[in-house]
């Protein structure tokens, strides 16, 4: 879910309300993904990025709201390491992931790097406590990391 332009808190909340209902009948979602809007490069550069904080009430309102989609998500790449990694204490449960070199993202203005090896992610989640664990794209565990 983009978030971060031009909606009101209340139009996020009801867009994640409208998400669970969906699950509830389909049950088609493996995980929830929020992508802040970077408005570097965008007709909307006028616009500020949305700060760390309100990354992690989004983070934490997709937890509590979610509560029937399995996984939330914590894209760094959008997040920035730091928020990603703090992000786990907020509800995210996947760390993702180990891009080579990515350009979307940064041509929009993300000014992340543009890729991370498997041992700084498996770093980022151990220094949180929690136990990193590979997983394949349905999310079965390939094995414990770390």
């Amino acid at each position: 879910m983009l978030y971060g332009h031009i909606e009101t808190i209340e139009q996020r909340i009801n867009h994640l309300l409208t998400l669970r209902e969906i699950q509830d009948q389909t049950q088609g979602f493996q995980a929830f993904v929020a992508f802040p809007f970077h408005p570097a490069n965008t007709g909307f550069a006028r616009l500020s990025r949305v700060s760390a904080w309100e990354d992690l009430k989004m983070i934490a309102m997709a937890r509590l709201i979610l509560d029937n989609i399995d996984h939330i998500k914590s894209f760094w790449m959008m997040l920035t390491l730091p928020i990603a990694q703090m992000s786990l204490a907020f509800g995210a449960d996947d760390l993702d992931g180990t891009v080579v070199e990515e350009k979307i993202i940064h041509a929009a203005g993300a000014k992340t790097k543009k890729g991370i090896t498997k041992a700084e992610i498996i770093k980022l989640i151990s220094e949180t406590g929690y136990q990193p664990v590979e997983r394949d794209t349905f999310y079965k565990p390939i094995g414990t990391l770390g």
